[in-house]
């Protein structure tokens, strides 16, 4: 685990700085990148039952997973913006983003997932298939919860009375 180790640090240094190049805000940053750890959750309840180990192949697949789930939070925090810049109030943003991009990021994940069966029952690629199985349905369905809620929290939205369609 020490070459994973080893580039880690570069990793997450590369990452900061597209994330920043695109979302050109260290709030949204903050919004974008506070969903990655979520997806442990799904993680560890993939391996638990499935008997699988947090390995060397596992952790390979969680860095994957973070990948997966920043690049969900992404999609659907630039919506939220590009909906402000059209005019948009904040919560009304949220709301219509949140609904726009729900389907798109389910089914993406959904074929993630699935694509991921067949290497589920190999003894090496296995755990690695567990892991971003539990990960990327936990993690999405919690990354679309939990960014539009955190975003509203950050930027201190208030609620809005009614919803325009």
């Amino acid at each position: 685990q020490a070459p994973i180790a080893a580039v880690v640090p570069l990793m997450i240094l590369i990452m900061l700085t597209l994330i920043m190049m695109q979302m050109q805000s260290f709030r949204l940053t903050f919004v974008v990148l506070c969903v990655a750890p979520l997806g442990l959750i799904g993680v560890v309840a993939a391996l638990v039952p499935s008997g699988a180990p947090l390995g060397f192949v596992a952790i390979l697949g969680v860095l994957a997973l973070v990948g997966i789930l920043i690049r969900n939070s992404i999609i659907l925090i630039d919506e939220v913006e590009v909906l402000r810049e059209s005019g948009l109030s904040a919560w009304q943003a949220v709301f219509h983003a949140s609904d726009a991009r729900a389907r798109p990021i389910l089914l993406t994940a959904a074929a993630a997932s699935l694509a991921l069966i067949p290497i589920s029952r190999q003894i090496f690629w296995g755990p690695m298939a567990y892991a971003m199985m539990g990960g990327i349905i936990a993690g999405t369905v919690i990354t679309l919860v939990f960014a539009p809620a955190l975003y509203l929290a950050v930027f201190r939205v208030e609620p809005e009375d009614e919803i325009t369609e």
